[in-house]
């Protein structure tokens, strides 16, 4: 006999925490369900009955024009001039109503109760034994969203946000999945081939690749074939650090991947978003501190996704500027690696939007130059057009410009830019923690803005900051006054 220990029953722990509702999905394909009401909430119901393959009678003695609409669109739905009568919840596997007075909802749902069926009533949830909550459909994947009435609004908000990060080629593939489920355990009867055929199907879902029968079985060809699959690398922009900046791109191959490589200056609000089994790598590179060496990144990269790795290297900003994407790009390609990329908002275009510059606008500037700040030693680049970056209808953004601000603006100067002209200074863009300086070409010959802050520093420099320098100057004045 085996002996089998337990916890005394006080120190045991609830294994699912209380649910204010059960979820169910409830299968309504040619199944009656009784509408009663005529109005546009009883309309809307009625429509996503039918949607769910429902047979819905609805008994309205004034339908609204929604109501009389339908009729003559989705055939499912069939109206009689009445007032509901007990008779009608016969045969029915739900019922639907919209009610003026609160009488009127008890009377509905006490019959509907002594028909032995469950009864909804719209925006009465003391007479109602289900609720409809929010929607996100990609059928056949649904998803259904409640707050048990608390907070219809709030339901609302997580649908959109949920429907921003469901692509919509998952639906072809989940069909896919349901019309080849059996087909693909007769090709694979290994449990464990079948179930990587099926991980590998999520994961081009969630990718927003399009997929169906075709897809799904060259899929099944793979594991059959039992040939190693090749991964997949993915070069995302995070953005200057604010999670909500991110694209929806980037947010699903963050959720797809399997490994993040990620920099130095991603944020923690941006890493939050990834999928929780991701393996998170920081290979960051910053100056005078310890750092990964390119040729050590590029050989991770290419050495996971041999693995068959969905590999995501995430760079701060926009990859394609100032990220050497480009030599990344071309070691993936060379070493035979799918790869691709996801832009993100880099700085400088983060940086005019917190300050509400355009930094085009038409009566500063004819052109906008992105550039860096210091060459891979450390110091000013000696290589760049000075002449054409002090072009007084130029606006220059100098990335990583921090230790360097004070000779960027005497070459500036130099070559004939006012000294007048206005500077911007940035760090930390679009955080909790961003920091700003405001002034003139010449104040920034003379010092360095946040020389000993971690993040980089961005430069802004130009006639466009024009009226964020003289909103500075007029609260420096305030504040010197009331000292």
């Amino acid at each position: 006999m085996v002996s089998v220990s337990r916890m005394p029953a006080e120190a045991q722990a609830p294994r699912i925490r209380p649910l204010s509702r059960l979820p169910v999905f409830l299968d309504l394909s040619d199944q009656a369900v009784l509408v009663a009401g005529g109005s546009d909430a009883a309309a809307w119901k009625a429509e996503l009955l039918a949607a769910a393959g429902a047979r819905v009678l609805v008994c309205a003695p004034a339908p609204g024009d929604a109501m009389a609409g339908l009729v003559a669109q989705v055939p499912a739905i069939r109206i009689i001039p009445r007032d509901w009568q007990s008779g009608d919840f016969s045969g029915c596997r739900l019922a639907v109503a919209d009610c003026a007075t609160e009488e009127e909802a008890a009377r509905f749902h006490g019959a509907a109760r002594a028909a032995g069926i469950p009864a909804a009533v719209i925006d009465r949830p003391a007479f109602s034994d289900m609720q409809f909550g929010s929607i996100v459909n990609r059928s056949p994947v649904v998803i259904g969203i409640s707050t048990s009435g608390a907070a219809p609004v709030l339901a609302q908000a997580i649908r959109r946000r949920i429907e921003t990060l469901l692509p919509e080629g998952l639906a072809g593939w989940a069909a896919a999945a349901r019309r080849l489920r059996h087909r693909l355990a007769g090709l694979l009867p290994d449990a464990a081939a079948r179930r990587a055929v099926w991980e590998r199907m999520a994961e081009a879902a969630f990718s927003g690749v399009a997929g169906g029968e075709a897809e799904l079985l060259a899929l099944a060809g793979a594991g059959i074939s039992a040939q190693p699959a090749c991964g997949h690398v993915t070069l995302v922009g995070a953005g200057p650090g604010a999670g909500d900046l991110l694209t929806l791109r980037a947010m699903r191959a963050l959720q797809a991947a399997d490994v993040i490589l990620f920099d130095d200056l991603v944020s923690d609000e941006v890493l939050e978003l990834a999928r929780r089994e991701a393996k998170r790598m920081v290979v960051g590179k910053r100056g005078r501190r310890a750092s990964c060496r390119q040729e050590e990144i590029n050989a991770l990269m290419v050495r996971l996704a041999r693995q068959g790795r969905r590999v995501v290297r995430l760079k701060a900003g926009d990859p394609m500027i100032f990220g050497r994407a480009g030599e990344e790009i071309a070691c993936l390609e060379a070493a035979g690696i799918p790869v691709d990329v996801v832009p993100g908002i880099t700085a400088g275009i983060a940086a005019a939007a917190q300050l509400g510059v355009s930094l085009t606008h038409r009566d500063h500037a004819h052109s906008v130059r992105f550039v860096t700040g210091h060459a891979r030693d450390g110091q000013l680049p000696q290589d760049l057009d000075w002449r054409g970056l002090a072009d007084p209808e130029t606006t220059a953004i100098f990335y990583m410009g921090g230790r360097t601000a004070p000779d960027i603006a005497g070459r500036l100067m130099a070559e004939g830019l006012a000294d007048t002209t206005p500077v911007v200074a940035m760090a930390a863009v679009s955080r909790r923690d961003e920091q700003r300086w405001c002034g003139s070409l010449g104040d920034l010959a003379r010092q360095s803005p946040f020389r000993d802050g971690a993040a980089p520093v961005l430069l802004g420099i130009g006639r466009c900051f024009s009226a964020v320098k003289q909103q500075a100057d007029n609260r420096a004045d305030r504040q010197r006054r009331s000292a």
